[in-house]
Formats: structure tokens, C-alpha cells, sequence
């Protein structure tokens, strides 16, 4: 299918749409368009009502108000292969191990049409991906935020995807997936280990945010303290932990160590309350900090059973090199402080 112009189309809310939401006025006035595609253009800022864009689907139409929808061309709705290389970990006729770099999206999405994981496994591949995930996520059986680097396995043929499906399913509580994270976090909690139970689910204002909220999906994160690291107040400014899921919802380990008061460093999704601890940390950690333009979050374990052959298979990815960066300089000013801190005392004995 050939690419199309984007269109738009304007609807003028009349005294029988006044109060209505959004989202129901345009689909009920605009041909062609469903209430769910309208929705997802709502939340993709591609509506305006009187010149201001509106985020929210249930905003409340007054009489009169003009209601612009910008309608973006039709993409090619198959994926096609590119030429994306690809750190390939491990590969068999199966499955294939991918770690993932950073600003790598993993399948096609409004806004993310090409450029894509699925992009260069259609490439790297050919038709031996598994069909199940759909023209849009072939072999897809989880994913990784676009900014989250590590390890992420795709099946290669149906019957690998639906049995690697069944555990990722099950999250490791019966079976063998193991999948762990390192997440570099602002202050340090009271304890080498803990766990985080918190119910997880769309944020209420905005939609493209998850949250914890009451009656929201379980979810489950254990973690454990590895590395702290001092600020310049002498107090813990930032720290490592190794989380592990026992659920599998969206930006999960984002939100929950937010919701426990220590968002990743780098995160300017659930993070940006905590910009101003920057000025505790050393210049060099600073410096890694701003250069990093993500969230420090890196998925370094990666074990299930092999669905095919029965083999248990465990992967480790090392930090990349602006996590590795970003954690010898926090461990060089931690180093500094402690050799300022000893040198008095030397000169005493």
C-alpha cells in the first residue's frame, strides 16, 4: 500500500455535544474513523479543540468548539526488513537471544513505523519468524522499553513462540524464567533486600504513564541492594539494585521504585522530581548523568527453558558503556570522599 497525505478533519461541536466526551463526539461526526483509532490519535496529540491539544479522550466538549483531528498517512500495515545490526547472543533454529541497545524500539507503533527489533529480525530472519504475534510482532513474546538496553529472546517458529509464552506467562513462580534487571536509583533504601507489591494500572491523567493504583493489576518486584554511593552531603545520593520480576506489567520496575522513593536515575518519565540531587553528585557523575539521556536501566539476566529441546539456558549481558560510565564515576567520587575522609586521620597516628 502506498503511502497517503496526512488529512484533517474538523468537526464543529454543536449544543447536542456539549458536555459529551471527546472521543465520542469525533466518532459519531467523523466517517471511517472507530472511537478506538480516534482514541489512540487523542492520546497521540493529534487532536486540537480550539487551536489547544488535547491528551485526554473523556475532556468534555463545549458548544461551539472547533475539533481538529490530524489523520496521518496510512504506513505499509507489514513490516519490512532493514538492514538494523543486531547483537545476536544466541541463536538456534528456535529462538534467538537479542541484546538490545538503547533507542531501539522493539516492534512497529504510531510514531515507530520503521527502525524497529522487528524491522531487523524480518531482515535477519526471513519467514522463519513465528507468525503468532501478527504482522506487527512476529516472534514478539516480550519487550524492553525503548530505553531499557539488554537481553530479550524472540521465537523463531509457532511452536516456540506459544511454549516460551506459557512462562512468560507464569513469570518464574513455577518455572524456570528468570529475568533480572540493574537499575540505578536516587538515595538508597533502609535494607540490603525487599520486595514491592503494588497494583499497577493506567495513570488516571495521564494515559500514556502507568501508576499504582488500588484496584490496578498485581504486580511484583523483589530487589536487592548491590552498591550505594554517597553524595557530597556524606549521605546516599544513589545506588544499585538488582530487581527481579515476578510480574511482567508495563514500565513496572519504572513505577514501582518510584512508588517506593527511589526513581531511576535518568528517568524523565517517573523521575523528574528528583533532577535537583544532581548537585550531590560529583562532577564526573554529573557529566555521565547528562550524557546518559536515559533511564539507567539494563536487563542483564535472561533464563528459561528451552521450549524445544527442554534445556535450561541462561544469559548474562554486561552494563553497556554509558551504564559503566555512569557507575565508575559514581564509584570514583565515592572513592574520593572516602580517601579525603581518611587522610586526617592518617596524619594523626
Amino acid at each position: 500500500m502506498s503511502p497517503t497525505h496526512e488529512r484533517k478533519e474538523t468537526v464543529i461541536a454543536g449544543s447536542e455535544d456539549a458536555g459529551a466526551r471527546l472521543d465520542r463526539v469525533l466518532a459519531a461526526r467523523i466517517e471511517g474513523l472507530s472511537r478506538t483509532r480516534l482514541k489512540a490519535l487523542i492520546l497521540g496529540g493529534a487532536v486540537t479543540v480550539g487551536g489547544r491539544t488535547i491528551r485526554d479522550p473523556e475532556h468534555r466538549v463545549n458548544a461551539a468548539d472547533e475539533l481538529v483531528v490530524a489523520v496521518p498517512a496510512a504506513d505499509d500495515p507489514e513490516p519490512q526488513g532493514e538492514n538494523i545490526p543486531l547483537t545476536i547472543v544466541y541463536e538456534d533454529g528456535d529462538l534467538i537471544v537479542i541484546d538490545k541497545p538503547k533507542d531501539l524500539v522493539v516492534h512497529p507503533a504510531p510514531g515507530h513505523s520503521s527502525g524497529t527489533l522487528v524491522n531487523a529480525l524480518i531482515a535477519h530472519c526471513g519467514d522463519t519468524l513465528s507468525g503468532i504475534g501478527g504482522v506487527k510482532r512476529p516472534g514478539i513474546v516480550h519487550r524492553l522499553d525503548k530505553d531499557t538496553t539488554g537481553l530479550l529472546v524472540v521465537a523463531k517458529n509457532d511452536r516456540a513462540h506459544k511454549k516460551l509464552s506459557i512462562q512468560f506467562a507464569d513469570h518464574g513462580r513455577e518455572g524456570p524464567l528468570k529475568r533480572e534487571y540493574l537499575a540505578f536509583v536516587w538515595g538508597a533504601p533502609g535494607r540490603p533486600r525487599g520486595v514491592i507489591e503494588a497494583p499497577i494500572d493506567r495513570h488516571p491523567h495521564a494515559r500514556d504513564k502507568m501508576a499504582v493504583r488500588q484496584n490496578g493489576r498485581e504486580a511484583i518486584t523483589h530487589w536487592q541492594l548491590l552498591e550505594s554511593y554517597p553524595g557530597t552531603d556524606g549521605k546516599p545520593v544513589a545506588s544499585l539494585l538488582a530487581c527481579r520480576l515476578e510480574t511482567g506489567r508495563t514500565h513496572q520496575i519504572r513505577v514501582h521504585l518510584a512508588h517506593a522513593g527511589h526513581p531511576l536515575l535518568g528517568d524523565e518519565t517517573y523521575g523528574t522530581g528528583y533532577r535537583t540531587k544532581a548537585v550531590h553528585l560529583g562532577p564526573a557523575a554529573q557529566a555521565a548523568l547528562e550524557a546518559l539521556g536515559r533511564q539507567a536501566l539494563h536487563a542483564y539476566i535472561l533464563g528459561f527453558e528451552h521450549p524445544i529441546s527442554g534445556e535450561e539456558l541462561q544469559f548474562r549481558s554486561e552494563l553497556p558503556a554509558d551504564l559503566a560510565r555512569l557507575r565508575a564515576a559514581l564509584l570514583e567520587a565515592h572513592a574520593s570522599r572516602e580517601s579525603v575522609k581518611s587522610g586526617p586521620e592518617k596524619r594523626k597516628k
